[in-house]
């Protein structure tokens, strides 16, 4: 599991957080449990208000501040860490990791030249249901390690935002786009997906975690539903993003939207999505394809 003789690799894990402190305080203390630890870990948050860090940690914790917004946030953060360390691994703050997690991930960007970007496997994705909690995480976790392992390598269009790391040397000016304000959807695809013109783009199966999908500190329901719609469109004519990938999650979350909104789940507000998705869709019949525009509903 250890990277090869004589390779050392400084990595450190960004957080970006809103309104989610004690979430924050308890990650970092799940990080403490990590078989290589990381050798720094930025806090990225619009003011200290967002952030409350714990007074030790095996590791130097920092915080950083800046405009709110996720993609902002982690350009905020990366200006800090790309000049100092050879990896960055973005963790949301709602992410919860195996304890082999970035002893992993060294060892995966130490014996592949060629890889750009890795992410892990989500066991679980409290995203897609009502949420998680750290005792369902941590059994999730627990499972996996004593089950069958077998191992693949994934190539990928682009990584999933909860959890992916980036070979610092590869990023040169790219950055987030901060078109994708707010929550920012799809920015993670965005961002790497173009790193696949520097090398690959990866998921490792063995490499593992759950993503709790906390609720709090998301957008509206309409807000999210116009970006479902916008963002997409907006990627595909940026270039970044093939339309074969993006027109199917368009049609795919539309539809849910207006299947589900007869009867919504109590945890997704599927009639304020499909609100959004039909301004959106007027919007982009004139021509219009506005991320930003979110800030004025």
């Amino acid at each position: 599991m250890k990277a090869p003789p004589g390779v050392s690799m400084r990595l450190a894990v960004i957080i970006p957080t809103l309104g989610r402190s004690a979430q924050v305080r308890r990650l970092l203390a799940h990080l403490e449990g990590q078989s290589r630890l990381p050798d720094a870990v930025i806090l990225s948050a619009p003011d200290a208000a967002h952030v409350d860090q714990p007074a030790a940690t095996a590791f130097p914790v920092s915080a950083v501040f800046g405009r709110k917004g996720l993609c902002a946030q982690r350009n905020t953060a990366l200006a800090q860490a790309l000049d100092r360390f050879d990896i960055v691994t973005f963790f949301d703050d709602d992410f919860v990791p195996s304890d082999d997690y970035l002893e992993r991930v060294e060892r995966a960007f130490a014996l592949n030249d060629d890889f750009a970007v890795v992410m892990g496997h989500v066991v679980k994705d409290g995203a897609c249901n009502a949420g998680l909690d750290w005792a369902e995480a941590l059994e999730a976790l627990e499972a996996c390690a004593t089950g069958p392992q077998t191992p693949r390598v994934v190539d990928h269009v682009g990584a999933y935002g909860c959890n992916m790391s980036i070979r610092s040397r590869l990023v040169g000016d790219l950055r987030f786009d901060e078109r994708l304000v707010l929550y920012g959807w799809q920015e993670d695809i965005d961002f790497t997906s173009q790193l696949r013109a520097r090398g690959r783009v990866v998921c490792l199966t063995d490499l593992r975690g759950v993503h709790l999908g906390v609720k709090s500190g998301r957008v509206s329901g309409r807000r999210f539903g116009y970006s479902q719609v916008v963002n997409p469109l907006y990627l595909i004519r940026k270039g970044s993003v093939p339309a074969s990938f993006a027109l199917p999650l368009l049609g795919r979350n539309l539809a849910a939207n207006v299947v589900r909104s007869l009867r919504p789940e109590p945890f997704v507000d599927r009639r304020g999505r499909l609100s959004g998705n039909l301004l959106a869709l007027a919007h982009v019949l004139t021509g219009r394809i506005e991320p930003e525009y979110i800030l004025k509903i």
